[in-house]
């Protein structure tokens, strides 16, 4: 599990987050009900060891299954196993290995990019803060979260991908329009120790009950909670 370290700058989202007291006390409830509902700590899906691992296959995971990215891993982490050697990649066979996950042009410059300034900025490290890591190309919050959370054991944030941004507006916890936003807004809703088992609590909600487009709703333990279920 990760440890604990709260480190919320004058930037973060949390900063010009606006939920009231209702919203909040409906967001204790809820994080009560899913930890009861998904008991456990929380394991990631995608396969990695290290930090440089964890961050290539969290930024491969955009549009597609963590099944899928975890098929091409094995042969992208033999060619490839740290940063170094894979800023000297080909992007032809970066685009080669990663193909069948879709977009693969754009996350093969991706990885190409966040090696390079892993080499030239961090001596082939991968950093341990928000600030740096979002220097990486194609690494956004939600990817640096992850990252800092599995890797370094840091809980600066709370990771909002398309299931989390989904069922918290779904859940009425939100009306921001962005992800960043999103995360300010839960940040507020949910007690700092739920941080880090929020997204994957969410995410495994969105997977097994509130399914896009074709939610569970009469098996759903938030029924009674939210604004959004079909009637």
């Amino acid at each position: 599990m990760a440890t604990k370290q709260k480190d919320i700058g004058f930037d973060h989202p949390k900063a010009v987050s606006r939920i009231g007291p209702a919203t909040i006390a409906r967001g204790a409830e809820i994080a009560r009900r899913l930890q009861e509902e998904y008991p456990g700590a929380p394991v990631p899906s995608l396969n990695f060891r290290d930090p440089y691992q964890c961050v290539v296959a969290i930024s491969l995971s955009a549009q597609t299954t963590d099944d899928n990215v975890n098929k091409v891993l094995p042969e992208l982490f033999e060619r490839y196993p740290d940063a170094t050697a894979l800023a000297s990649a080909e992007i032809a066979d970066l685009e080669r290995i990663i193909h069948s996950l879709g977009f693969y042009h754009s996350k093969a410059k991706n990885l190409l990019g966040l090696a390079r300034v892993s080499v030239t900025e961090f001596d082939g490290q991968i950093p341990a803060t928000m600030a740096e890591l979002i220097r990486l190309p194609g690494v956004a919050r939600k990817t640096a979260n992850l990252v800092l959370t599995e890797s370094f054991g840091i809980v600066q944030g709370i990771a909002v991908d398309t299931h989390v941004f989904r069922i918290a507006h779904k859940l009425g916890l939100s009306k921001a329009k962005t992800p960043a936003q999103t995360e300010g807004d839960l940040c507020k809703v949910f007690d700092y120790d739920h941080w880090y088992r929020i997204n994957y609590e969410m995410i495994t909600h969105g997977r097994r009950v509130c399914i896009a487009g074709r939610p569970k709703c009469g098996e759903c333990v938030l029924r009674d909670l939210c604004p959004g279920r079909e009637r």
